[in-house]
C-alpha cells in the first residue's frame, strides 16, 4: 500500500454520513474514496468497475442489511470490510455477528458535535481503514457450543485463594484489529480456575457490553465488561469498556481495576499500554501479558515494562494475525518471552497459572 492509496468504498443509507465519512477519510493523505453508495446494490454496481481495497459498511439498511451484503462479500469476493455502526445497544449484538461473519473491525459513525469528538473520531476512523487494508480478510470458525459454568459454591474456594495469596497470578491482554474473534479462541480454551484476567480490545462504547455478554455465553469463564473497582478474580475476565482507560490496582492481597477517563493514548481509548503499565507497576512478576492481533504499537512500550518487572510475557505470530502491527513493534522491543501461534495462548496462560 506504500506506493498508492488505499481505495474505499463507503456504504451508508445516510448521504449526511457518507459525506462526513468521505470528508474525513480523504483528510488522511494515504485514502481516497473510490465511491459511495447508499445501499448495498448500488455498491454491488460500483464494485462491477473496480473493487475497493476497502469496504465501511453500515449495518441497517433499507432493501438489503448490511450482514446480508457481508456474507455475499465474504462467499464471492473477500474484501477486508469496516463495520461502521450508530452507538446503540439494542443493535450491539448483530454488529457484533459482523465479525464472525468476517468483518475485521467496527467503528463509531462520527457524529455531528463536539470538536474533540469529531477530532478523535477521525483518528480513530482513518487508523481502522488503515489496519483494515493491511488485514489477512479470513472466514472464522462458527462459535462452539455454549460450555456450562460453575455454579458459585465450586468458585467460591477459588476466589477466597485469590484473595489470601499475595502470589495470586493476573493476566493482562492487549488485542486490536481481528482481536475480538482471537480472544474468542482464547477464552474459550481456559478452564473455570484459571487466574484474573483483566482485557483491552480497541472497541467503541456500548459495544464492549454486548461483547463481554456474548463471550460470557460461550466461555467456562465469567466474562463481564469492567466497572471502576471490580476485583479481579480466578474463573473471570474484564473487559475494559469503550472510550473510557482501564488500570490494574492492588488493594493489600487483592486486585482491582481503575476505570477512568482521559486522552488517546497510543491514538486509543482505551489503551492497552496504560493497562499494561498499570500491571508492571502493581503485579510485577506476578502478572502475564499477552499481546495480539492488531494495528500499530499500542501496548510495546507497556509490554517492555511488564517483562523488566520480572512478568512473563507472549505475542501471537504473524501467520494467525489478522494484523501483526502490535504483536511486531512489542517483538521489535525484545519485550516478548515467547512467540506463539493464537491456538497455544490459552495453553500459556495455563502453565503460567501452575
Amino acid at each position: 500500500m506504500a506506493n498508492r492509496k488505499i481505495r474505499v468504498l463507503i456504504v451508508d443509507d445516510s448521504a449526511v454520513v457518507r459525506q462526513t465519512l468521505a470528508e474525513v477519510l480523504s483528510s488522511d493523505p494515504d485514502i481516497e474514496i473510490m465511491a459511495t453508495a447508499g445501499d448495498p446494490f448500488v455498491a454491488a454496481e460500483r464494485m462491477k468497475d473496480e473493487i475497493p481495497d476497502v469496504i465501511t459498511l453500515d449495518i441497517e439498511m433499507p432493501r438489503m442489511d448490511g450482514l446480508s451484503f457481508l456474507q455475499k462479500i465474504m462467499a464471492q469476493h473477500p474484501i477486508p470490510v469496516v463495520i461502521c455502526s450508530n452507538l446503540a445497544e439494542k443493535g450491539a449484538q448483530s454488529t457484533l455477528r459482523a465479525l464472525e461473519y468476517g468483518a475485521v473491525d467496527i467503528i463509531a459513525k462520527p457524529r455531528l458535535g463536539t470538536r474533540q469528538f469529531l477530532q478523535e473520531s477521525a483518528i480513530l476512523l482513518c487508523e481502522s481503514v488503515k489496519a483494515a487494508a493491511g488485514a489477512r480478510v479470513q472466514l472464522l470458525r462458527p462459535a462452539s457450543a455454549v460450555q456450562p459454568k460453575l455454579t458459585a459454591d465450586v468458585m467460591l474456594p477459588a476466589a477466597t485463594h485469590a484473595m489470601a495469596e499475595t502470589t495470586e497470578r493476573v493476566i493482562v491482554i492487549g488485542a486490536s484489529t481481528g482481536g475480538t474473534e482471537a480472544l474468542r479462541i482464547v477464552l474459550e480454551a481456559l478452564p473455570p480456575d484459571t487466574p484474573g484476567i483483566v482485557i483491552v480490545q480497541h472497541m467503541p462504547e456500548l459495544f464492549t457490553r454486548a461483547f463481554a455478554d456474548r463471550l460470557d455465553g460461550l466461555c467456562r469463564i465469567t466474562v463481564k465488561e469492567a466497572e471502576n473497582n471490580d476485583s479481579v478474580l480466578r474463573g473471570q475476565a474484564l473487559i475494559a469498556p469503550g472510550n473510557r482507560h482501564t488500570l490494574l490496582k492492588r488493594s493489600g492481597a487483592r486486585y482491582l481495576v481503575e476505570v477512568k477517563e482521559g486522552p488517546l493514548v497510543c491514538r486509543h481509548r482505551p489503551s492497552v499500554d496504560v493497562l499494561f503499565r498499570s500491571a508492571a507497576r502493581y503485579a510485577g512478576p506476578n502478572a502475564v501479558g499477552i499481546i495480539l492481533t492488531g494495528m500499530g504499537d499500542d501496548g510495546a512500550r507497556g509490554m517492555l515494562e511488564l517483562k523488566q518487572a520480572g512478568a512473563r510475557t507472549f505475542a501471537q505470530d504473524e501467520a494467525t494475525s489478522i494484523v501483526f502491527g502490535m504483536p511486531k513493534e512489542a517483538i521489535k522491543r525484545n519485550a516478548v518471552d515467547k512467540v506463539l501461534p493464537l491456538q497455544s495462548v490459552a495453553a500459556a496462560i495455563v502453565a503460567c497459572s501452575r
